[in-house]
């Protein structure tokens, strides 16, 4: 399996693209800004989209892939890209975005029976399995319904894990110390002189970060740990404020283009 980085900034400027990753070639694991930089034929491709959560920097790509791609799969006669979401995700979706206001409804285009898109509930603690791959949803602790996703590698590999936008979250460790880690992408949005702002909006600083990283099993290997969704700007602070906590892992700040083989 590859994972490659289409996106993991916390915000857009020049450069910068918000969170999406690329499963192989046919699942999206959120849908940010950096879902623009695939082809028409990759995007095309893409047959289920996993939403961690409903805000804009993790969504705003789906609307604008199911218009790119409608026509190219009504023809083949493909069927609806499933978006994979927590009903309250879906839900706001369907609200928000897919209200004939902000953008047409791409569950009922080109038509209801066949629309170019599907809304597919899921669970905290589900296993999806996607075309032989197999991706358990894990539990986040943000300020609207959230989760995070842990991509089974195969237990000579262990598992690709995203923990979606999140503050502190105890029910997070105490799964992962149930299954082998290959990488971990873990966010930290803030520095340490926003502690504040990141607990309000419930997001980690490196200070909240090295709290949740003692909560790995003492026997846990050092593992890749890869920081996302840092704010445009702040990646030398927030690196270098890291780097003081002398961690015990491989950490480094990931980066767009970046792929991962497991």
């Amino acid at each position: 399996m590859n994972i490659r980085v289409l996106g993991c900034s916390g915000a857009i400027a020049a450069g910068y693209k918000t969170t999406a990753f690329l499963l192989d070639d046919d699942i999206l694991i959120d849908a940010g800004t950096g879902v623009g930089d695939l082809s028409l034929d990759e995007l095309a491709r893409i047959d289920h989209i996993l939403v961690s959560h409903a805000h804009l920097d993790h969504v705003l790509a789906i609307p604008l892939l199911a218009d790119s791609v409608l026509r190219m799969r009504e023809k083949a006669g493909r069927p609806p890209i499933q978006i994979h979401g927590l009903p309250e995700t879906l839900a706001a979706l369907r609200t928000h975005l897919f209200n004939g206001v902000i953008w047409p409804d791409f569950t009922r285009l080109p038509s209801a029976e066949r629309p170019v898109i599907a809304l597919q509930p899921f669970a905290i603690g589900e296993r999806l399995k996607l075309g032989g791959r197999q991706i358990e949803v894990l539990s986040a602790e943000h300020t609207v319904p959230a989760v995070g996703f842990a991509v089974d590698g195969g237990p000579d590999t262990g598992h690709w894990v995203f923990t979606g936008d999140t503050g502190p979250n105890p029910a997070l460790w105490r799964r992962l110390a149930e299954i082998k880690l290959a990488h971990l992408v873990i966010e930290t949005a803030f520095g340490d002189e926003e502690q504040q702002l990141a607990s309000i909006s419930r997001h980690l600083c490196p200070a909240s970060l090295a709290r949740e990283l003692a909560q790995l099993k003492p026997a846990q290997p050092a593992l890749d740990v890869h920081i996302t969704h840092i704010k445009p700007g702040e990646e030398t602070a927030v690196m270098g404020e890291i780097a003081a906590l002398g961690l015990p892992h491989r950490v480094h700040a990931l980066q767009a283009g970046q792929a991962m083989q497991f």
